[in-house]
This record gives C-alpha cells, sequence and structure tokens, in this order.
C-alpha cells in the first residue's frame, strides 16, 4: 500500500487544533541558557551548556550531534527526565509561555503526554512486553482521565488507523513482540499522540530501523505533523535525515551549539568546521558513478574545517581463475516447534539457495532488510549456524563436510566482525588480551610473543600500542569496533564477513572505520563479505552487490549496474527509500510502501519454487518472478 496523504480520512475524528490566532513565528517551545549537571566521583560534572534556542509553532527543529554531544540529554531535561538527585538543570525551559523547570513535580507529569511528548529511539525497550498494544495505547489516554475505557479503547484503534497500523482492528490485542522495528515505533508515536501535545519530541526514532522503514516513519511524522499543526523537535546524527525533515537545525558539540541556522543554510555553507566535517562524512547516493573501484570519504579536520581528498582505492580484486569463497544452494532453515512432543509446527526458510562467488581482495555487499537473511547468510557462512544444506567453498576446500577439529583450524582463515562492538568483547579482558586470546588457541604465538603482536595490530588499526592494557568501557564506539578489526585481523584471515560493522557508529567515525576496511583491502587483499542496509555505504565500498528478500538474492551484480540500472522492484524500493542529504530536494515526492517485510515462515510440507534468473549484462542477473 502506497502512503497517501492526506488531511482527513472518512470516519475518523480530527485531532487537529485550531492555531489560535498565534503567529508562524511565535515559539511553541522557548529554550534558554540551560544548563545539566551530572553528579560525578570528582564532582558536579556538566554536560550542556547555556543553550539556547526556540521552535515554532509547526516548525520542525533538528537537534543534531554525534554520540556524547549532550542532544538526549536536552530532551530529556525538556521533557523533565533527567534523574532527581543526580543532576541539576539549570535555565529556562518555557512551553507557551510557562516555564517547564519551575513546575512541581504532579503538574509536570500532567504536561508529559497531553502538551509535550517524546518517543524513544529502541521502542522494544520502550514498550511494556507483558501488555496488548491497544491496552497500552488505551492507558496513555486514560492516564490523563477525561475518557472511559469504552471511549479509551475507540479512541485507541483511531490512533493506530492514523499511523497506519495495517489492520489496526485485528491487531489491537496483539503483544509487541508480534511487531517489526517499524510498526512498533509506530505504536510509540500512537501513544505520543495520545493526547494531542502541542510539541513532539524525537530523539533519534528512526536509527535503529532499515532504511525503507526509516523513510516510512519520516513520511508518516510530516504527515501527521500537517494534520495536527504540531511542532517537532528531532534529534539526530544523520544529516541525510537532517535533509529530509527539518525547517531549522542546531549542532551540539560536547553539550554546546556550535552552529544554528535555516537547514537549507547549514546545507549551503555551514560555517563551523565541526558542521562540515559531519556534512563530508555523509554518504551521498550516486557519488560513485565516475569511479571503478570504491573510494574512501574524505575526513574532515574539525578544528579547521579542512578536508583531505579521498583518493579511488586502486583494484584489489585477485582475477585468480578460482574464486576465493564459492557458495552455492545454501539453504538455512529453523524449526518451529511446539505442543508436549515439540512437534514441528512450521519452519523458517532464514536463506534460500542462495549461490554467489567471491575473490580474493573484493568486497561483495549482501543488501536487504531486518528479516531477509543476509546475516544468517553471513553466518552460515562461517558455520556459526550450521546449513541445511549447499555448497561452501574456501579456496576449493568444501567448509561444510569438515570435521570440528578440521573446521576450527580452517576458521582462522575467515573471520567475523560483529555490530555491537562492546558485546563483541569481554568486559573482564583488557583489549590487548582479548587480541592476543585467538593467537595464543590457534598456537600463533606463545603467551611471551603475543602481547607484542596484540600491539602491533592495535597500531596497524589506528590506536596507540600502550592503549592493549585498558579496558572495552574505556574506549569509543568507533575505537571498539577498530579493537574488533584488529583481534580478526590477528589470524591473518582471507575473508573477513563484515556483519552491520558500522551501522551502529556515528558518520563521522563510521567514514574512519570504512576507510581503515578499504586501507587494509589494499594493503593485504582481504575480501569482505559486507552485510550492511545503508545503500549509500553500500555503494561506497562494493565491487558487486547481492540484494536479499525473504532468504533469496533477486538480483546480484556489479555495484555500477546495481546502482545505476537496479532491475528488481524490491532493490529499487531500498534506493528509492535513502535520504538525499540535500534540502533544496525536500519536494520531490518519494513513493513510500507502507508494508512490513513478509513472513518466511512457512508450513512443515512448504516446497519453494526453483527460482530462474534473467541476465541483464555480464555478471548482472535478476530473479524471474512467477
Amino acid at each position: 500500500m502506497v502512503a497517501e496523504i492526506t488531511a482527513e480520512r472518512p470516519g475518523f475524528k480530527s485531532l487537529a487544533r485550531p492555531s489560535e490566532g498565534r503567529a508562524m513565528n511565535q515559539p511553541i517551545l522557548s529554550v534558554a541558557d540551560l544548563s545539566v549537571s551530572f553528579r560525578t566521583d570528582a564532582g558536579w560534572q556538566k554536560v550542556v551548556r547555556d543553550i539556547s534556542f526556540d521552535v515554532a509553532e509547526r516548525q520542525t527543529v533538528a537537534l543534531v550531534g554525534e554520540s556524547g554531544s549532550g542532544k538526549s540529554v536536552t530532551a530529556l531535561s525538556i521533557m523533565g527526565l533527567t534523574p532527581l538527585g543526580s543532576s541539576r538543570v539549570e535555565g529556562s525551559v518555557k512551553l507557551n509561555g510557562r516555564d517547564l523547570l519551575a513546575l512541581p513535580d504532579r503538574q509536570m507529569r500532567k504536561v508529559r503526554g497531553s502538551e509535550i511528548a517524546i518517543i524513544f529511539q529502541e521502542p522494544m525497550t520502550s514498550l511494556n512486553p507483558v501488555h496488548t498494544i491497544g491496552h497500552q495505547v488505551s492507558e496513555a489516554l486514560l492516564s490523563h482521565g477525561g475518557v472511559s475505557r469504552t471511549e479509551a479503547r475507540a479512541e485507541a484503534l483511531r490512533l493506530l488507523e492514523r499511523v497506519r497500523i495495517p489492520a489496526a482492528k485485528s491487531r489491537f490485542d496483539e503483544y509487541p513482540h508480534r511487531f517489526s522495528g517499524g510498526m512498533r515505533q509506530r505504536v510509540m508515536i500512537a501513544i505520543a499522540l495520545a493526547c494531542r501535545p502541542k510539541l513532539l519530541i524525537a530523539d533519534e526514532p528512526t536509527t535503529a530501523l532499515d532504511v525503507t522503514i526509516q523513510a516510512q516513519i519520516l513520511e508518516l511524522i510530516k504527515q501527521l505533523q500537517e494534520e495536527e499543526g504540531m511542532s517537532v523537535l528531532f534529534i539526530t546524527h544523520d544529516m541525510g535525515v537532517v535533509a529530509e525533515i527539518a525547517d531549522r537545525t542546531i549542532v551540539m558539540l560536547n553539550g554546546e551549539v556550535v552552529e544554528h541556522d535555516e537547514t537549507s543554510a547549514i546545507f549551503r555553507s555551514a560555517a563551523h568546521p565541526y558542521t562540515r566535517a559531519l556534512l563530508a562524512a555523509v554518504p551521498k547516493l550516486g557519488s560513485m558513478t565516475a569511479f571503478t573501484h570504491p573510494r574512501r570519504f574524505p575526513i574532515v579536520d574539525r578544528t579547521t574545517g579542512v578536508a583531505d581528498e579521498p583518493q579511488e582505492t586502486p583494484d584489489t580484486v585477485k582475477p585468480d581463475d578460482q574464486p576465493l569463497l564459492d557458495v552455492s544452494g545454501l539453504t538455512t532453515r529453523f524449526e518451529v516447534r511446539s505442543g508436549l512432543l515439540s512437534k514441528v509446527q512450521a519452519r523458517v526458510h532464514a536463506v534460500e539457495n542462495v549461490s554467489f562467488q567471491l575473490r580474493g581482495g573484493e568486497t561483495l555487499a549482501l543488501v536487504g532488510e531486518s528479516g531477509c537473511g543476509k546475516s544468517t547468510t553471513g553466518r552460515s557462512v562461517l558455520r556459526l549456524t550450521e546449513p541445511l544444506k549447499g555448497s561452501v567453498r574456501l579456496e576449493g576446500k568444501e567448509i561444510l563436510q569438515l570435521s570440528p577439529e578440521e573446521m576450527r583450524n580452517q576458521r582462522r582463515h575467515m573471520q567475523m566482525i560483529f555490530q555491537d562492538p562492546f558485546a563483541s568483547l569481554n568486559p573482564r579482558m583488557t583489549v590487548g588480551a582479548s587480541i592476543a586470546q585467538p593467537l595464543i588457541v590457534n598456537a600463533l604465538a606463545d603467551r611471551t610473543e603475543a602481547p607484542d603482536r596484540a600491539r602491533a595490530l592495535l597500531s596497524q588499526v589506528g590506536l596507540q600500542p600502550d592503549m592493549a592494557g585498558r579496558f572495552p568501557h574505556e574506549f569509543s564506539g568507533g575505537q571498539r569496533q577498530r579493537i574488533c578489526i584488529a583481534r580478526a585481523l590477528a589470524l591473518e584471515p582471507r575473508l573477513i564477513v563484515a556483519d552491520e560493522a558500522v551501522s551502529a557508529l556515528d558518520v563521522s567515525v563510521k567514514a574512519q572505520v570504512i576507510n581503515l576496511m578499504l586501507e587494509l583491502q589494499s594493503q593485504m587483499g582481504l575480501a569482505y563479505l559486507f552485510i550492511s542496509h545503508d545503500m549509500a555505504v553500500v555503494e561506497r565500498v562494493s565491487h558487486r552487490v547481492a540484494v536479499m528478500y525473504l532468504g533469496e538474492i533477486v538480483e546480484i551484480g556489479p555495484r555500477a549496474a546495481i546502482f545505476g540500472n537496479p532491475q528488481h522492484p524490491y532493490t529499487r524500493r531500498l534506493l528509492d527509500a535513502v535520504p538525499v542529504p540535500d534540502p533544496a530536494r525536500r519536494h520531490v515526492q518519494r513513493v513510500v510502501v507502507n508494508e512490513e517485510i513478509r513472513s518466511p515462515i512457512r508450513a512443515p510440507d512448504y516446497v519453494p519454487p526453483i527460482r530462474q534468473y534473467r541476465e541483464v549484462t555480464p555478471g548482472h542477473a535478476v530473479v524471474v518472478d512467477a
């Protein structure tokens, strides 16, 4: 179903307010000299310093910055949600002229939800898993009084329909775990809108979502803002999203505002070096048209604003007759069992008859939405998840037929980098010990040699060797991912599976890690199976691209062919959903498909069809849909 932009739906009770004669430029929210401090062992630590800004009626203001810049703390301070006793908030926060910081807790609780509401980054942790979504939306209405339970239920259903939950009536009594990430975020928006707030604070509401789901949520927020006449304070680190949605932009660094202007002016001629650094690190779809090989991101000096000149990487692909990795007919399914006898009720067709080749020094990107099977494909190739059938050959050796001992010896040639570097590192081990451990386990170094090798690997990934004695919590996200790369390199692998390795990183840190991966590929001839949902990043780093949908590859080919001449409707849908970091193109209407990815769960006796592929150009093939 294609999203509709409509001010009113038939039979739908309007929630929009009259403007009450307020001028467009009169602020709904006025923040003046806001400072926030937290109590530490060393005393009070100020994390937000004297920031001031306004949000006008029907206006969207973006609060932009990387992790630790203070933008989320600013939002929590506006809502009065900073921890009592361990935080100190100073300054003024006025909502329609009333200072929220001066309100007692009882009055502030009435303001939250009714006049000002917030949606958070991760809806699964914000929704109560033991209550249905209908109950949770109804409770938001009942908590502010004025309606009966019957009226609250009816209004909750209308809200779920309003945020485009498909078949809202039949899904009203379902629990959060039955919904996808995008649909759970829609439920959170319905709860936020329950009492018709004047101001909506959206704290990284699309960061954890796939690009197509992100496009749906952004489109929904814009539509609801138009229908409701509300103002939006949108918090993000993604400048592409800022270009898509914001009227004005505030850039924060180390708890301070470093630039504040109309969004179009910031993108046209940013004044502060840090803003220019953020903009330079944004991957732009279509920027690789003139280049054959992957290309580094430009890195801008945050103090001077001067950018280095990104170089196209040399041709690293080895023209060997035999591919490094040859995957054929790979199939991985999971059984769904229930009942006293644990009978198989259904099967999840996670990976279905997947075939591809990867040469030394080449990057093949596996792209698609969450649930498409790309991560399971990567894990199946490494036998971290056992496939049902198929063939995986590394340098001609059949991986799936190896014994556990043989597989252990073979695994040193194939390593994995995971999405969350903090969860990948043992918090009780120093990073030097984490890097040295695989060397010792695989008898590549003894306990006296391994620490020196670990320090050398840290230096190779751009970290100081003396950092080997620190623990994971002492590093930033980007540094932790570099440590994970160093650990993967310890065994001198030929193949690295990078599973969403940069998706959790801030935009400038993401650029630095990708540049490191490209540099290591040039130096060591590494082959990457690069798993991602970020099409703009994929265009920058890949030689070839395989698009996955419901466990199958629906299109595969050279990067230039996939991005320049996409054939499958799903490939075009992924590309259309990428936000364009250019406010001047905001008026260009995009077709946003409001539907969830179909379930890969099938009946036990289901026999999947044998897919046929049509060759578009040499090396570029697309599935022929039945």
